[in-house]
């Protein structure tokens, strides 16, 4: 993981507006989030596992799940997840529905992030900071 400061850091944005900006320059809320807080996504690269840019931020006012809600940015920082090139070991095989989780554990679910992708993060966090900001 890679801090990135950013002007952006305690700025004040609905989160609804705030979605309608970021989605089509390609940023997802993350599938982690919780009642008070989340990470907007942005997949800089999925070879050999996945690089993010990844933007937390945090409820100051309503619900993630309903509008209307404040919340404020925290500090972006690059994320490296890399995957097995093999099958998973440990794969999960249900009994009775005969469902199976076919997606593998990662190797190293906090991975040095590959210098080449440094740079990018830095200027897609530039590029936050100029549609949010300006």
């Amino acid at each position: 993981m890679i801090q990135i400061p950013s002007q952006i850091e305690g700025k004040h944005f609905d989160l609804y507006k705030l979605e309608q900006l970021l989605k089509p320059l390609g940023y997802t809320i993350g599938g982690n989030w919780d009642y008070d807080h989340g990470y907007l996504d942005y997949k800089i690269d999925d070879e050999k596992g996945y690089q993010f840019l990844r933007v937390p931020f945090r409820v100051v006012d309503g619900q993630l799940d309903a509008r209307n809600c404040t919340v404020a940015i925290e500090r972006p920082f690059l994320l490296s997840h890399l995957f097995q090139d093999d099958l998973d070991d440990h794969a999960y095989i249900g009994n009775a529905s005969a469902s199976f989780d076919q997606f593998q554990e990662p190797v190293d679910k906090d991975a040095s992030v590959p210098e080449k992708f440094v740079d990018i993060g830095k200027a897609l966090v530039q590029e936050l900071e100029q549609i949010l900001i300006d």
